[in-house]
C-alpha cells in the first residue's frame, strides 16, 4: 500500500487535489493500494481522501486576517509534522498555498519524507530567490508552465512539466453564441466583456478607468454592448459606483460570477491582469490587459529589483517564451502578442483605441486566434494524469530505496 499525504490551501487547490487523486487511482490500478490523507476541501473528500483537517482553515483572505490566524497556522503545521513523522507517508504533496506548504515540505523532507510541490510559486515574476529555499523544501516541482523548467533545473530542482489544469478543463473551441443566449445577452451586437478584477484592489485601481474606458467607447460605437461579470457584492457595488459616476449612459448588463461565459460570449475583453488573462486566451478571445497598482508599491518592487518580467500578463509570457508557438500578427516578434497596460498607460482612450482595433483588425484577430490555439495546445497535457506519474514515480523510487537499505 502507498500512503499518500496531502494538503490544499484553498478552493483552487481542492479541485487540482481530487483530480490528482483520481488519477492516481487509475495509473496505479487495481492491484495497488492507494491511501490519502491531509488537509482538504469536499471535492478532495470526495474523491476518496482521508481529512485531517478542513480546507477552510486555510483559506484567508488579506494580510491582517493572515496575520491574526498565524497562531493557529503555526500550531496547524506541528500538528501535521507530528502527524506524518508519526505516520510517515510514502510521498507527500503540498498543493499551491506556497506560504504554508513549502515550510511544511521542508520540515518533512528533513524527517526523510519525500515531498512533491504540484504547481510552481511565480518564482519568475517576482521573488527568484526563493529558487534556493524551494529546492531545500521539495524533491519535486510539478510545473505547469513550460517556461518554469530551466528556472528550477538551473537551480538544481528537479521538475516536471505537467500542463495547466485550465487547458485540460476548456475546450478547445466555444460557441460564442450559444453562451450569450445562456447568459441573455443580444446574439448580434458587438459585445466587450470587461473584468476589472475579482479583489477589492483591483478595484480600486481599475474600477474607474474601466467605467471611463466603456464610456468612450460607447460615444464613439454606440452600438456596441458591455457585460461585466462581478466576483461579489462588494466588487459589484464599487463598480456600479464607477459607472453611474463616469458611464451612465453605456448598455452594461452586470452578472454575479459567470467570468468565463462573459469572455467567451465576447468578441474581445478588457480585463484586468491574472488568471483571466489565460482564460480569455484559452476561449481564444482578443484582449486588452491592464496592471496597476499602488504608484508606491510599484516603486519599492522596482527599486528592489522584486519584479523581474518583461511581460505581465501570461498570453505574452507564454507567447516570449516559445516563440514557435508565435505567430505573427502583423508586428514586431519583439512586441507583446496581446496589448497590455501597465501604471500609467492605463488611460481609458489608449484602451479604448486598443479595442476597436481588436475590433476591426480581422487578420490580427484571426492571427491572435491561431496563436492562442497553439498555445492552448501546449498547455493542454491531461496535467492530473501528468502530475499523477510523477507523484507516483518519487513515491516507488522511495520505496525502491528504503527496499534496498533493508
Amino acid at each position: 500500500m502507498l500512503r499518500i499525504g496531502l494538503v490544499a490551501g484553498e478552493a483552487s487547490g481542492d479541485y487540482l487535489g481530487a483530480g490528482l487523486i483520481r488519477a492516481l487511482r487509475e495509473a496505479a490500478g487495481e492491484d495497488e493500494v492507494l491511501r490519502f490523507e491531509g488537509v482538504t476541501g469536499p471535492q478532495m473528500r470526495a474523491a476518496g481522501c482521508d481529512s485531517l483537517e478542513s480546507i477552510e482553515r486555510l483559506s484567508l483572505m488579506g494580510v491582517t486576517e493572515v496575520i491574526s490566524h498565524l497562531p493557529s497556522l503555526f500550531r496547524l503545521r506541528g500538528e501535521l509534522v507530528a502527524h506524518f513523522e508519526r505516520e510517515p507517508p510514502d510521498v507527500f504533496v503540498g498543493i499551491d498555498a506556497p506560504d504554508f506548504n513549502l515550510s511544511l515540505e521542508r520540515k518533512l523532507r528533513e524527517r526523510g519524507i519525500p515531498t512533491v510541490h504540484y504547481v510552481s510559486p511565480t518564482v519568475w515574476a517576482w521573488r527568484s530567490g526563493r529558487v534556493r529555499s524551494i529546492a531545500r523544501a521539495v524533491t519535486r516541482v510539478l510545473a505547469l508552465f513550460p517556461f518554469e523548467v530551466d528556472i528550477y533545473r538551473q537551480a538544481g530542482v528537479d521538475v516536471s512539466y505537467v500542463g495547466h489544469p485550465l487547458g485540460d478543463q476548456i475546450a478547445m473551441e466555444i460557441n460564442a453564441g450559444a453562451l450569450r443566449r445562456q447568459l441573455g445577452l443580444e446574439v448580434d451586437a458587438p459585445l466587450v466583456a470587461v473584468l476589472p478584477g475579482s479583489r477589492m484592489s483591483e478595484i480600486r485601481h481599475l474600477g474607474v478607468p474601466f467605467a471611463r474606458t466603456i464610456a468612450w467607447l460607447h460615444r464613439q460605437r454606440p452600438e456596441l454592448r458591455f457585460v461585466a461579470p462581478m466576483a461579489d457584492e462588494r466588487i459589484r457595488a464599487q463598480f456600479e459606483q464607477a459607472l453611474s459616476r463616469h458611464a451612465p449612459d453605456a448598455p452594461v448588463t452586470l452578472l454575479d460570477n459567470h467570468s468565463r461565459e462573459c469572455m467567451g460570449a465576447a468578441d474581445t475583453v478588457l480585463l484586468a491582469c491574472g488568471t483571466a488573462a489565460l482564460e480569455a486566451m484559452l476561449l481564444k478571445r482578443p484582449m486588452v490587459v491592464a496592471y496597476r497598482i499602488g504608484w508606491l508599491t510599484h516603486a519599492l518592487l522596482k527599486q528592489l529589483r522584486l519584479v523581474r518580467v518583461k511581460y505581465y500578463s501570461l498570453p505574452n509570457l507564454l507567447a516570449d517564451a516559445c516563440p514557435d508557438d508565435r505567430v505573427d500578427v502583423d508586428c514586431n516578434p519583439q512586441m507583446p502578442l496581446v496589448p497590455e497596460f501597465i501604471q500609467g498607460e492605463v488611460q481609458p482612450e489608449v484602451m479604448g483605441e486598443s479595442i476597436l482595433k481588436m475590433l476591426d483588425d480581422t487578420d490580427r484577430r484571426a492571427g491572435l486566434i491561431k496563436a492562442f490555439d497553439r498555445l492552448h495546445r501546449l498547455l493542454r497535457r491531461d496535467a492530473s494524469r501528468q502530475a499523477a506519474h510523477a507523484v507516483l514515480q518519487v513515491a516507488r523510487q522511495a520505496v525502491g530505496q528504503k527496499g534496498s537499505k533493508s
